[in-house]
């Protein structure tokens, strides 16, 4: 698989992430080591997970966190891997009873601890705030995330679920007082073209709109998105998340997947995730999968190449 490097920072990273919120709970012990292995096996280094995976679940609060550490543990490569962990979630009722101020200083230190001590490590590559709380200055939180930095706890910050906006004015703040900036975001986006945005239940949960790719085309900041093959659509020829994603714009860019996958000797999804590898910004897709199967298909699209027409016509239907 491919590496690069994430942008402002020394972390080189394989170009797909593995996101572990199945970790535990979906999958345990040795399916979830099977799985860890073949990810490694494929060249993968860069894991995603969260302080909140999976409390939906039973017994699934901190499970995602744990079975990393465990897999890290087994297979002696923490020092091989970059890790990518979210804290900084509002409540979410009994399963997961949250502070009001759940962006606060004490509230993010909590979270990263709680990381460190499930995972085993003594640092965070990536902190990433799962949500955004518009009622605090940019500046604060910059400021908390950037005390994490200097305590050596995280290395680089980032955000989830957060508009271009509020990473822009961020960004700004902590170039003019000498800070680390956020260096990566983790939103919804894939080929599929959304019913609403976002497509879920769940306002606070954000699609990469067309304009939010503008931004990240003029800025170059990295996105690794979830659902970045919009929830098995093009695995399962629009039959999955069809509530979300079937719309006509939808079904011609699978149309046209479908035939460049056939084209090209791959299968569809495959083509759908390397359409995000093309784009015109740093993307590293999360690959949210708990079947074996399922991954080493997707773990194929590292090795499928795109020219920019073939990127345009998918997207658009111009002429390849």
């Amino acid at each position: 698989m491919q590496t690069r490097r994430i942008g402002g920072t020394d972390l080189g990273v394989s170009v797909l992430c593995y996101g572990l919120g199945g970790f535990g709970t979906a999958v345990r012990d040795g399916e979830a080591d099977r799985l860890y292995s073949a990810f490694r096996a494929a060249g993968g280094t860069f894991f995603d997970t969260a302080h909140c995976y999976a409390f939906w679940m039973p017994d699934g609060l901190g499970a995602s966190e744990r079975t990393l550490g465990d897999c890290l543990r087994r297979h002696g490569d923490r020092d091989d891997v970059v890790i990518a962990t979210k804290g900084g979630h509002p409540d979410a009722g009994a399963d997961y009873p949250r502070p009001d101020r759940y962006l606060a200083p004490e509230v993010i230190a909590s979270d990263i601890s709680d990381s460190l001590e499930r995972i085993g490590t003594d640092h965070l590559d990536l902190f990433l705030l799962h949500r955004d709380d518009t009622r605090v200055p940019v500046g604060e939180i910059v400021h908390t995330l950037n005390e994490e930095v200097t305590g050596g706890r995280i290395r680089y910050p980032g955000v989830s679920n957060w508009s271009t906006a509020r990473i822009a004015a961020a960004n700004e703040y902590a170039q003019a007082n000498g800070l680390i900036p956020l260096v990566i975001s983790q939103p919804q986006f894939s080929l599929a073209h959304p019913n609403g945005d976002p497509p879920t239940t769940d306002p606070a949960m954000r699609f990469l709109m067309p304009d939010d790719a503008a931004w990240h085309a003029r800025s170059q900041l990295p996105v690794m998105p979830y659902s970045s093959t919009a929830r098995g659509y093009f695995a399962t020829d629009g039959r999955s998340a069809a509530k979300a994603f079937d719309n006509p714009i939808t079904r011609g860019r699978l149309d046209r997947a479908r035939a460049l996958a056939a084209a090209k000797g791959c299968t569809t999804n495959q083509i759908a995730l390397a359409y995000l590898l093309h784009e015109t910004f740093p993307i590293f897709p999360i690959l949210g999968t708990c079947r074996l199967d399922h991954l080493t298909d997707a773990l194929g699209a590292g090795d499928v190449r795109l020219t920019p027409d073939e990127v345009r016509h998918l997207r658009d239907g111009d002429p390849q």
